[in-house]
């Protein structure tokens, strides 16, 4: 055969056995994977390029009667309904007995499960087929990042009692996960919302089934009812005056007491409350922006990066911040009622990255060209309030400014 000169061609070519798979299932995941091309190229508004691929793909082939042709062209209707066109493509009549099971699948339970910490949530959903003729019961798996915002993987597979069964054995072999029976509104109002920000990512995750299966997900999530009850807003940062009140509360809790901070005075006193402060400007990046979710993974990435990269450490404060860090994740944690394990699994990892962090500070290799040159800046004495002095250090680094 000639090779494909359009990726429309290139799609039959890659179709062209669909009509000897075994169900409408293999058939739809066929179609996702030829899909997941599309949307691991697009560089914005990824669902969107999808869509628009599909409406443009059904145009250029309308007039194909062959068997894959006219059996790919249902798949791709059925995976991306709202494409224009999809409405009025009908199977060929050498379709396959199980072309007219195409996306008619019917919702058989969701759950929900995650760790305690509140890293990440997976949501499953487990759908059957109207007719046997369509495939076996599947799942689909979403992955949500609460640290990142965004979906950060899903996963459409089977047999679904199997998936759901390692997934029951491996959050009860572990305390510091959970699972629960979800609400199929809220299921599809997590995802949907998240999958949002990923569609429109610049690059996406590595790894995992995301581009794939995308299409086929989106698919069964539109079969899902919308939510019953109206989520609950996402925080909004706090006030100034709920900062200072949880100041107030961290320092007068047992966490802080027994770390010496309630007796702090004198020059220490100032990088105490800098130290806190650099916490909460940090818990507000997340999107939940919740000042007590600390978990290993968000003490590394305050740790390790964000503090590097946005303040500026005198060494009082470098010396403060971890003492301040070991006190506040057990508070947090006391706070939120995780279990003592995974407060002590938080305090254990900010021990360990202790010598990283030093080693960061010490190096400045973290900082960002705007955080390394208020670093310069103070380190030559000079005062960042002082209007004339700041103009006279600018204008006497402005060379090495610009070249950084």
């Amino acid at each position: 055969m000639a090779t494909p000169q359009t990726p429309y061609e290139a799609v039959l070519h890659a179709a062209r056995d669909v009509t000897r798979l075994d169900s409408a299932l293999d058939a739809e995941m066929l179609g996702t994977a030829l899909l997941g091309s599309v949307y691991a190229i697009a560089e914005t508004d990824r669902s969107s390029a999808v869509r628009e691929f599909v409406t443009g793909f059904l145009a250029a082939t309308s007039r194909r009667r062959t068997a894959a042709a006219t059996t790919i062209r249902s798949v791709f209707a059925a995976l991306v309904p709202d494409a224009e066109g999809a409405a009025r493509v009908r199977p060929g009549s050498q379709a396959p007995a199980w072309s007219g099971q195409l996306g008619r699948v019917h919702l058989t339970g969701t759950w929900a499960y995650g760790d305690v910490y509140g890293d990440q949530t997976s949501y499953l959903a487990t759908f059957a087929y109207d007719e046997a003729a369509g495939g076996p019961e599947h799942a689909l798996v979403a992955l949500v990042d609460h640290n990142i915002g965004i979906t950060k993987d899903v996963f459409v597979g089977g047999p679904a009692e199997r998936i759901l069964d390692q997934v029951r054995q491996m959050c009860s072999a572990d305390d510091l996960t959970w699972f629960r029976t979800e609400d199929p509104g809220r299921m599809r109002a997590e995802v949907d919302r998240h999958l949002l920000i990923t569609d429109d990512l610049g690059e996406l995750p590595d790894e995992g089934s995301l581009a794939t299966d995308r299409a086929l997900v989106g698919a069964r999530l539109a079969l899902l009812p919308t939510a019953a009850v109206p989520l609950a807003a996402v925080p909004t940062p706090l006030s100034a005056t709920d900062r200072t009140d949880l100041v107030r509360r961290f320092l007068a809790a047992p966490e802080a007491v027994q770390a010496g901070l309630d007796a702090v005075d004198g020059p220490e006193l100032a990088s105490l409350h800098f130290c806190i402060s650099l916490l909460l400007d940090h818990s507000a990046t997340f999107p939940d922006a919740d000042p007590l979710r600390w978990s290993p993974a968000v003490a590394g990435l305050f740790l390790l990066d964000w503090v590097h990269r946005r303040a500026v450490l005198d060494m009082d404060d470098a010396a403060m911040l971890p003492r301040v860090l070991r006190a506040w994740v057990r508070y947090a944690g006391r706070r939120r009622g995780l279990p003592e394990a995974a407060v002590e699994q938080t305090a254990a990892a900010v021990d360990e990255m202790v010598p990283e962090f030093a080693r960061l500070y010490s190096t400045g290799e973290r900082r960002s060209p705007a955080t390394a040159a208020v670093a310069q800046l103070m380190a030559d004495g000079v005062d960042p309030d002082d209007p004339a002095a700041l103009d006279a250090w600018i204008e006497a680094n402005r060379d090495r400014l610009t070249d950084d």
